[in-house]
């Protein structure tokens, strides 16, 4: 596989407020440009909120915006650019692109949307499509593979930039909908992690909008008229599993408003010694911790 690498900054010297929001659609109204900001300020409060919540960023950081082209990564852009103007802290944001050359990517899209808002970008060009269709059996779903491949390139490119943070827009139904695919395919209790050091200890992943509901996400990319760019390898594959918890977790929320609120909040809230996993909690010591408890007791009373 012969890889390009193709080192674009388009830094920008005009102050952070200052930079032009892309314009809206369509004409909003008094009514909707009030909605609007209402649901602008809501992802904000959201993304501000995770970000203190797991000390995702600090002073000093270089943070990497892995932008695919999808509504997720242009909003957590968008919303992370508004906050760098007056966050208690100082950091600077570059945003990647991995182009995959799946065939038909449009690779001026990106380019033209971020030269026209001023944000310093590079595209990394890797050829992993073509290592993705030869690799996956026919019938085979390309997720896990691409996903890897994927990884791989960009945590790699994070270390060459020196960028400090790698974040990604994974979204609130995204970590349920991981949750519920670990939990009935994978056998395991787990999701994704707000913020996560790799497995080899050299960067560390954060999810600004770990905290947003990906219809608010879906509206504001709407309204924000975001160049969007369709993923023609694995978003048009059928029986995938993820799609499947996608639209049982639609469901419930359209049965039971407020269920994935509730069921976020468990992902927060986790109770080792009323599961069973006998490596996160000492089972086998609760007798020495019984009797150390009763020793307590008698000492209290006889003094």
């Amino acid at each position: 596989m012969q890889d390009v690498l193709l080192h674009t900054p388009h830094a920008t010297d005009r102050p952070l407020d200052e930079h032009k929001v892309p314009p809206l659609s369509d004409p909003l109204g008094a009514k909707g440009r009030r909605e609007f900001n209402k649901l602008h300020k809501r992802l904000r409060r959201q993304t501000g909120n995770a970000i203190i919540d797991y000390g995702m960023i600090r002073d000093g950081d270089k943070v990497m915006v892995c932008l695919s082209g999808g509504k997720d990564s242009y909003t957590m852009l968008e919303i992370l650019r508004n906050l760098q103007r007056n966050a208690p802290v100082d950091f600077s944001l570059v945003a990647v692109n991995l182009d995959q050359k799946q065939p038909g990517f449009p690779e001026q899209v990106l380019p033209d949307y971020l030269e026209g808002i001023g944000v310093e970008y590079h595209i990394l060009e890797r050829d992993t499509y073509s290592v993705v269709k030869e690799k996956t059996p026919e019938g085979k779903t390309t997720c896990a593979l691409c996903s890897r491949l994927r990884r791989g390139s960009l945590y790699g490119f994070a270390e060459e930039i020196g960028a400090t943070k790698i974040a990604l827009g994974h979204h609130r139904e995204d970590i349920l909908e991981t949750l519920f695919l670990n939990l009935f395919f994978g056998g395991s209790l787990k999701a994704m992690p707000p913020k996560l050091l790799s497995d080899d200890g050299r960067n560390i992943v954060i999810r600004p909008l770990a905290y947003c509901r990906e219809a608010d996400i879906a509206e504001f990319s709407h309204l924000m008229d975001f160049p969007i760019i369709p993923c023609n390898l694995c978003g048009s594959q059928p029986n995938l599993q993820r799609q499947v918890v996608k639209e049982m977790l639609a469901e419930w929320e359209k049965k039971h408003p407020g269920r994935l609120e509730s069921m976020f909040k468990a992902v927060t809230k986790v109770a080792p010694s009323q599961l069973a996993d006998r490596d996160l909690f000492d089972f086998a010591g609760l007798e020495e911790k019984q009797a150390r408890r009763l020793a307590d007791r008698i000492d209290i009373l006889n003094e």
